[in-house]
């Protein structure tokens, strides 16, 4: 991947802002979730069931990338080896020990899984949730579902400002990408 120049990184930090905030209240909705159903959550660390090699928008590919360099230099070489080798089949490559190395950077599907999601798909609505959580309850309040069609086209919408922001009119050849890529891209 190209890295990103002097020109595209500045619009792309201000752009960047947008998605920061999008994934502060997804955080917010996600504990508050939590905390009404202590019991009911099962999710923790070492459970990575729903830990998979997933593709991203270029803004959450970004901001994944501008969190490895926060790391220690030996470990995010480890991590760029690994998504060097990575194939669609993988597991995620930033999944060490059954936890992520990049938590508090974790994209927004991987904040979610596991949680009550609103699906919808030709008309029909469906709640999905790990089958781990939530097996004591009958029914779901509707403040502790998410609106997944919802979230995504929001998501879109930051994404396109981000693209239209950064490749100033020239979208990239590929519209997404997969973790590993996202780990490699050169800011």
């Amino acid at each position: 991947m190209e890295p990103l120049s002097v020109e595209q990184q500045m619009p792309a930090m201000q752009s960047l802002n947008n998605y920061f905030d999008l994934r502060a209240r997804v955080d917010q909705w996600c504990q508050k979730v939590e905390a009404d159903f202590p019991t009911q959550v099962r999710c923790e660390k070492g459970c990575a069931s729903c830990c998979r090699h997933l593709s991203l928008f270029w803004v959450e590919a970004v901001a994944l990338a501008l969190a490895l360099e926060d790391l220690p230099e030996n470990q995010t070489e480890r991590l760029r080896e690994r998504a060097a080798e990575a194939t669609s089949d993988s597991p995620c490559p930033l999944l060490e020990e059954g936890a992520c190395v990049l938590y508090a950077a974790r994209p927004l599907i991987c904040r979610t899984h596991g949680l009550p999601l609103l699906l919808e798909n030709d008309g029909d609505s469906t709640v999905d949730f790990c089958e781990k959580n939530f097996t004591d309850l009958d029914a779901l309040p509707a403040q502790a579902v998410l609106d997944l069609n919802l979230l995504n086209t929001t998501l879109a919408a930051i994404n396109n400002l981000f693209i239209s922001e950064v490749f100033q009119g020239r979208p990239p050849d590929q519209p997404r990408l997969s973790i590993a890529e996202a780990l490699l891209l050169e800011l």
